[in-house]
């Protein structure tokens, strides 16, 4: 499967917490998002800081420049060389049973940040939010935390260092935060920021002071004392955005430490890039709960090929990388940087096929899932519960 580009460039990409869209073919316009949304983008400098501060290579999500722009990151670094303490903060909206491999991108860079700069996690289960938005009962959603729970904990985080929690469960420790949030918003702002209507309910009005309160080392005082002024940097993707403007709006009025944010590129959807990867259709997405026949059934049937229509016209012009899912899901998950660009250089010459592509692409994610599904089922309920307790953390 093939397309041509015939976007109209003044036709602006729809980018929000709820939906992404694009009308180009290659995705997204990460650098006009950018200037969009007044954020920076991540330079070769900020990387090299980054690999002087830990002592260690970065992680092929920043050189590949998955993980893009950012905003204060440069401040949070000077943080760090003085020698202050900051905290990562990021989250689930849990509103499936499986995860699919999109959800794995922040979580997998968050693991790398937390080993790299030795720090303590938070990680966020909005239970509550999805229950707001979604056809699901609020048992369900809370339910579905601790399932996705375990996803989380199979990508290897250190239990010292993370605390992961449901909304639900963990409110009567948030809500004094959430409170002080709330005070500095008003309806129209949460409106006009996220697009909501007056026939929206109440609690999707209310919710973005919750997705905010995290930002802020005031709302676990089981970690952080008094005073602490603990630094915060958030992980994301960029379509969560505009919860973290408001937030940083509000640190202002409260006069507390306003966090800093690391955006990512999307994960785009099997069909293409025009579209993030969804848990809501099954042909989209590649979960976590695939088995291998899936998996190779699914990139062969519906992964998008930005090669020639013939063997003769991929041999002649060869592909188009920007529009090749294959090899985009590639950048995301092999890690190899050399046979990367191997890779690149002989599929867009021509001198590879569209299907020697995705038969690399089935096999690393094959294995990839395999070693997680195993990772997930050794994980008990004691161990469960012991992420989710409300208690200190060793770092």
């Amino acid at each position: 499967m093939s397309a041509t580009n015939n976007s109209d460039p003044l036709v602006e990409d729809v980018v929000t917490p709820w939906e992404v869209e694009s009308e180009n073919d290659k995705g997204v316009d990460y650098r006009k998002l950018i200037d969009r949304f007044g954020s920076k983008e991540i330079t070769e400098d900020d990387i090299k800081r980054i690999e002087k501060l830990t002592g260690k290579p970065a992680h092929h999500f920043l050189k590949r420049g998955i993980f893009f722009s950012h905003r204060d990151l440069n401040l949070l670094l000077d943080q760090v060389e003085q020698g202050k303490p900051f905290y990562l903060y990021t989250g689930r909206g849990p509103s499936s049973e499986s995860m699919h491999l999109g959800h794995l991108i922040p979580f997998m860079f968050t693991k790398y940040l937390q080993d790299a700069f030795n720090v303590p996690l938070v990680i966020q289960m909005t239970d509550d939010e999805k229950f707001l938005w979604k056809d699901l009962t609020l048992e369900e959603t809370h339910r579905l935390a601790y399932e996705n729970g375990k996803d989380i904990i199979a990508c290897g985080f250190d239990k010292n260092k993370t605390f992961i929690f449901s909304n639900l469960d963990y409110m009567q420790h948030l809500y004094p935060t959430v409170c002080k949030i709330q005070k500095e918003v008003n309806t129209s702002q949460v409106k006009g920021v996220f697009g909501l209507q007056d026939s929206d309910n109440i609690g999707q009005i209310s919710f973005p002071a919750i997705q905010a309160a995290p930002s802020f080392y005031q709302a676990f005082p089981h970690l952080f004392p008094p005073n602490s002024d603990v630094c915060c940097l958030i992980p994301c993707a960029i379509d969560q955005d505009p919860y973290f403007r408001v937030t940083r709006d509000v640190a202002r009025k409260l006069n507390w430490r306003t966090p800093s944010i690391i955006h990512s590129k999307f994960f785009p959807a099997l069909q293409g890039a025009t579209k993030k990867m969804s848990a809501s259709s099954d042909v989209s997405s590649i979960y976590l709960t695939d088995n291998p026949e899936q998996i190779k059934d699914k990139i062969k049937k519906h992964a998008f090929s930005g090669g020639g229509k013939t063997k003769e016209e991929q041999m002649k012009y060869g592909a188009d990388l920007s529009i090749d899912v294959s090899y985009r899901y590639l950048e995301f998950f092999l890690e190899d940087d050399e046979k990367l660009k191997q890779i690149a250089n002989d599929y867009s010459a021509g001198k590879m096929l569209t299907g020697e592509v995705k038969n690399i692409l089935i096999e690393l994610l094959q294995g990839m899932v395999k070693e997680h599904q195993e990772r997930r089922k050794a994980i008990t309920d004691e161990e469960l519960k012991e992420f989710f307790t409300v208690r200190p953390l060793k770092y």
